[in-house]
């Protein structure tokens, strides 16, 4: 089967010389003609992955109990923004705005909802989805367009999607990670001549084995001082949930999904959801040299068992069937619980505020 996407980065490569891993990620990723989330329906059981809103209705409600919390917190402000970026098919949103719809009907009432989509078919997903809720939601093609005022803002599962550098030990020091052609034609990864910073090192580089992948994520970068500038000046409180680690550190985590199996992040692109680790520390100290609070920063299951998640749980499957109070325990696992298939550890969750407030299930404010 050929690969229109394939074949246009290698005549890229053939006319110009090897391209970043940040190119070929965004290539992949958003080529407005082949870019996977152009040309692919990535969500759900018939899709590549599933996402956590997916898995069971909770997740969306205790995101949404979570910045109705935040909202009283923060004084309850009349006007309000209900934000999503990257909303998927609306999952989310949907379940957010039912739990805030039945326990805070005034915040519901005068809230806007916008969010924050590039692909033109998701917005028509997400339309339906969010159907009853017609008049309310607004969608935007960049963060920069959000209207001003007090901002509630989720994100889940954004900043995997951003592209990253990836740099290779070699010899003469850490040098950028490219993308070129071996002998057969086929895309294969090399070295570049970009050096890096050593001042971004986790540690010195004679202290690393020749080899080693170190990632960074100007990009990501960005999206968060965006983020950040915003709640600086209308106020509010952000939410980000994503894969990744706690601390800044030296390993590959470029990986590409297709049908729910791990696939050659080169094999087939277009075709392949392309997503890295993200670096926890790296956002948590660009929000507070902006200036904002880190309510906190834990393990997505820590954070939802702590908001309550077994309590809601229980009460979603009183009076139910056995097999649907089974479903739901097992659905509860696979959010919070560890290991294998599992989203507890591996996913984190940063919680940013301007002006400070304490919100639970953060047990103090975060020096």
């Amino acid at each position: 089967m050929t690969n229109p996407l394939a074949d246009k980065i290698k005549a890229l490569i053939k006319a110009n010389g090897p391209i970043s891993v940040t190119d070929y990620f965004s290539l992949c990723l958003a080529d407005p003609q082949h870019g996977y989330y152009h040309a692919r329906e990535p969500f759900g059981r018939a899709g590549d992955f599933i996402t956590a809103p997916e898995i069971s209705q909770l997740f969306g409600e205790m995101i949404g109990i979570f910045l109705l919390h935040a909202w009283q917190q923060h004084g309850s402000p009349e006007h309000v923004i209900v934000a999503e970026i990257g909303p998927g098919r609306g999952t989310m949103i949907s379940d957010m705005l039912r739990v805030i719809r039945r326990l805070a009907p005034d915040l519901y009432r005068s809230a806007e909802v916008h969010l924050v989509e590039t692909s033109e078919r998701l917005q028509q997903v997400q339309a339906e989805t969010l159907a009853e809720h017609d008049g309310k939601v607004h969608w935007h093609a960049s963060f920069d367009t959000l209207p001003p005022g007090f901002l509630l803002l989720a994100a889940n599962e954004l900043f995997d999607a951003i592209p990253i550098r990836q740099f290779v030990r070699t010899a003469e020091g850490f040098r950028e990670r490219v993308v070129g052609l071996d002998a057969d034609d086929q895309l294969s990864f090399g070295v570049g001549v970009a050096g890096i910073d050593p001042s971004l090192l986790p540690s010195p580089a004679q202290s690393v084995a020749e080899g080693t992948i170190f990632e960074i994520a100007p990009a990501r970068d960005a999206v968060m001082a965006a983020l950040c500038e915003r709640l600086r000046t209308s106020g509010g409180t952000a939410i980000i949930i994503d894969y990744g680690h706690l601390s800044t550190g030296y390993g590959e985590t470029l990986q590409a999904v297709r049908e729910h199996r791990y696939d050659p992040p080169l094999a087939n692109p277009g075709r392949a959801d392309l997503t890295s680790h993200v670096d926890f520390e790296q956002l948590a100290s660009r929000a507070k040299a902006e200036g904002l609070q880190v309510n906190g920063l834990a393990r997505q299951g820590d954070f939802l068992v702590g908001l309550g998640l077994l309590q809601r749980a229980a009460a979603l499957g009183r009076g139910k069937d056995e097999a649907t109070q089974e479903n739901i325990r097992a659905d509860v696992e696979r959010l919070a619980g560890a290991g294998a298939g599992k989203m507890g550890e591996l996913f984190k969750v940063l919680v940013v505020s301007s002006p400070e407030v304490a919100l639970a299930p953060f047990r103090k404010k975060a020096p």
